[in-house]
């Protein structure tokens, strides 16, 4: 029975036509937050070094400028895998959850007929 359950389950969420997440935007989205944290991250560290390397406060104030871009990609490279891993985790979450509910309206209404009938 429960079988029969999930493959009801999987004919309803077919017919809805939802695209599949894993193969889309949301996925690209993960990868370049990623990215864009490590490259916010190197561009930070080499910043840090060019700018004691030098006695010039002119290469200085540069390297302190791109060391500011560096974190800010970084901030934005961690909101953007902050955001698409979490919309993977609670699309399965309330997948799960619909299931779930759904399992256990079925099974109040069975004992409900069964009460019912007695």
């Amino acid at each position: 029975m429960t079988e029969n359950r999930a493959e009801a389950f999987k004919a309803q969420i077919a017919a809805l036509s939802i695209k599949d997440p894993a193969t889309g935007r949301d996925r690209m989205m993960l990868r370049l937050g990623v990215a864009a944290m490590l490259i916010g991250v190197v561009l930070t560290v080499a910043s840090y070094f060019g700018s004691n390397g030098t006695t010039n406060a002119l290469s200085q104030r540069d390297f302190i400028v791109l060391s500011i871009v560096g974190l800010s990609v970084t901030v934005v490279g961690g909101a953007l895998f902050l955001r698409y891993s979490l919309a993977g985790f609670l699309r399965f979450w309330l997948a799960r959850l619909i299931y779930e509910q759904h399992t256990q309206t079925d099974r109040l209404l069975e004992q409900d007929d069964q009460t019912a009938h007695r």
